[in-house]
């Protein structure tokens, strides 16, 4: 990275189906962080963050249908639940891109148009997953059903465009064989792995008579392309691709340096289908790849069924923005699969955030306020290399361990030295400094928290309560 003079990152694109989750909550402030990150490092004109939704596809049309809506105003309501998330969630993504933009429908018959030499027509017949919207191997099935959705796929037989995937098998070997395109590393030995046993040529189309919701394939008017196909051009669609009138794909993706973060569930997607596309395209494959783990609820994956499913709504409601951040940045594992509950959420927030961070900062500017006549000066340093390390490496939740382990040793500190018995100005002076320390840490992760004890240390004065008790 230390190479690239701009950075770009993008979350996946979730499907408009059903409102957001918590799972598309922590994809996408642990894209946020890095941005605000990486701005930090690089200046803000030289970081691009992507999102947006992915609005075609069977599944989605399905939907709009059981809901008795039209399509295109099935869609704009969901879109415009998940673009909410960035006034909510406080996000800095500079593009929130639709599937159904014009823009994009372009680029999708472009991206279609490179790759029409690994493009073929074939008559085909298998067991088709309207949930993964594709054909399912043997080796996809458990019992039967879709390892993924735990549903029977139904036997489809259709005259469909084939991508020629297995030709890719010995470059996207080669492309794996970087330990820095997949984090964690365990998902780059699952890729390696899937490729291994053998890559199978995938449908890119389906007859537009079973489906007309998506994006027309060129000079075949029967035909509407995969939902797959279509969406991951997004990643440089977004970037004003293939004109690049403004030349930010140019900057952001043929001289940045590239990240895509996404769910464990997307490897196969994301680091072979869409690598495979863009090396038939000839055109610069991705970086970096960072996959999560998924939220679980009680011991068990959150669905509407169940009702266990919590909404990033619910949670800024009783806790608020950055408290939301902090609780998904530091309790939900990065590439590992998290339980939570209310209980548990309930816990953290009083522990850490009511009696830990607002607690010492209300103690160290009570001081402040009594003590020092004039306010501490801020001085601007730069990110510790241990602090760094970690969020470059994408270990989010050891990162924010790091400014919490600071918190407890200041915590300590005071504990040590009773300030408010010496009345020493220089000793109080000093926990200011290290409180702003500790402010200048927390931007990327809780930037309103950073911004409201860095105004407290100015004005040397106690502020409000930062993180209320629950009732």
């Amino acid at each position: 990275m230390s190479r690239n003079k701009s950075f770009y990152i993008t979350t996946t694109l979730p499907y408009v189906n059903a409102e957001p989750h918590i799972g598309h909550a922590l994809e996408l402030i642990h894209a946020d962080v890095m941005a605000r990150y990486w701005r930090e490092k690089l200046g803000d004109g030289n970081v691009f963050f992507n999102t947006g939704t992915d609005e075609h596809g069977q599944k989605i049309f399905e939907a709009a249908q059981k809901a008795g809506k039209d399509i295109k105003e099935y869609v704009d309501y969901y879109a415009g639940k998940f673009e909410q998330l960035k006034q909510v969630l406080n996000l800095s993504n500079d593009a929130f891109i639709r599937t159904t933009d014009e823009n994009h429908i372009k680029a999708t018959k472009e991206m279609w148009k490179l790759c029409k030499k690994d493009i073929y027509e074939k008559e085909f017949e298998g067991l088709y997953c309207v949930g993964c919207e594709r054909f399912l191997a043997q080796r996809d099935l458990i019992d039967g059903k879709c390892h993924i959705h735990q549903t029977e796929p139904h036997r489809l037989k259709e005259k469909n465009w084939f991508f020629n995937f297995k030709k890719y098998e010995k470059n996207l070997l080669k492309y794996l064989e970087n330990p820095d395109v997949i984090i964690p590393d365990w998902r780059r030995e699952e890729a390696i792995n899937f490729v291994k046993d053998g890559l199978e040529d995938f449908s890119i189309s389906r007859e537009k008579k079973q489906l007309s919701w998506g994006v027309p394939v060129p000079d075949d008017d029967t035909q509407i392309m995969y939902v797959w196909f279509d969406a991951l051009t997004n990643y440089i669609s977004t970037l004003g691709w293939p004109n690049d009138l403004n030349g930010d794909f140019k900057k952001f993706w043929e001289e940045g340096y590239i990240v895509q973060m996404a769910g464990k569930d997307q490897v196969r997607f994301q680091s072979l289908m869409w690598q495979a596309m863009l090396m038939s395209a000839d055109i610069k494959t991705t970086d970096q790849i960072f996959y999560h783990g998924f939220i679980n609820s009680g011991g068990q994956k959150m669905s509407k069924s169940l009702g266990n499913v919590i909404s990033p709504y619910e949670l800024i409601e009783k806790y608020g923005t950055d408290a939301t951040r902090y609780l998904l940045l530091r309790h939900v594992h990065s590439t590992e699969d998290t339980d939570i509950t209310w209980e548990k959420l309930d816990e953290w927030y009083t522990a850490s955030l009511v009696n830990g961070l607002g607690n010492l900062v209300a103690r160290i500017m009570q001081l402040a306020q009594t003590y020092l006549r004039e306010a501490v000066e801020i001085d601007t340093e730069s990110y510790p290399t241990e602090y760094s390390k970690l969020l470059q490496n994408f270990e989010i939740n050891k990162a924010i361990d790091y400014i919490w382990h600071k918190i407890g040793k200041l915590d300590l500190f005071i504990q040590e030295t009773k300030p408010w018995k010496s009345k020493d100005k220089n000793v109080i002076k000093k926990l200011v400094v290290q409180l702003l320390a500790i402010a200048s840490l927390l931007k990327p992760f809780m930037p309103e928290t950073s911004k409201a004890i860095k105004t407290t240390a100015i004005t040397s004065k106690k502020p409000k309560n930062l993180f209320p008790r629950l009732r």
